[in-house]
């Protein structure tokens, strides 16, 4: 039997994740792209970092951040009336740290792209940086808004470590696809976890399909 439920989960996550991401990424961006300084650079750094984190490292600091041992947990857990670890709030906390590189790099570099004549021709117009980002940038690197929620939405799709580590195994809660195909290969029910591992294909191909076969790409 397929477990739809696990099914729902994830795609809820996945979702929700990507609309949290995308609405981040974009004063983030701001940031790194336009603003000359020092602090852009580090910035752009620090949102790379799930990159090179081990998913296991990233989930197991987040259990500890988010729990009674610190003082971020403590307060959390007294405004929520719960801690957020092993819950599906928590696990959408841990699904924006770990994909953030995937909603922002692809953002950041179709603005890099776009033609700084545009922007100066906005700014002899009286057009605020702010303004000329939201209207004129943003528009041009279209595409590249779509690649950040593709790539966000798949990446969370399959994630494993982190969900793992923060949010456990609990059926409704957090218990999504990646982790019903841990237990049923370990369980040794290969012919469910093949079921699992298709489903997990094919969420993943349809999801680079919407970007390569786009109509502005096909037409280029």
């Amino acid at each position: 039997m397929f477990d739809t439920e696990a099914l729902g989960l994830t795609l809820k996550l996945a979702s929700i994740t990507t609309v949290l991401l995308l609405l981040l990424a974009l004063p983030l961006c701001y940031v790194i792209v336009f603003a000359r300084s020092r602090g852009g650079v580090l910035l752009e750094a620090l949102v790379a970092l799930p990159l090179v984190l081990p998913p296991t490292l990233l989930g197991y600091y987040l259990l500890v951040g988010l729990g009674p041992l610190t003082a971020v947990g403590r307060t959390l857990t007294h405004l929520l009336g719960h801690t957020l670890a092993f819950s599906f709030p928590g696990l959408v906390v841990g699904s924006m740290l770990y994909s953030l590189p995937f909603a922002v790099q692809p953002l950041a570099a179709g603005l890099r792209s776009v033609d700084p004549r545009f922007l100066d021709a906005a700014a002899t117009l009286g057009t605020s940086p702010l303004a000329s980002f939201l209207r004129v940038a943003l528009p041009l690197a279209r595409p590249s808004l779509l690649t950040s929620a593709v790539l966000t939405f798949a990446h969370t799709v399959g994630e494993f470590g982190v969900v793992l580590m923060l949010g456990g195994n609990i059926p409704g809660q957090t218990r999504t696809l990646s982790i019903v195909l841990y237990d049923l290969a370990e369980s040794g029910d290969f012919a469910a976890a093949n079921r699992i591992a298709i489903t997990l294909l094919v969420l993943s191909t349809a999801a680079l399909a919407v970007l390569y076969l786009r109509p502005d790409r096909r037409a280029s």
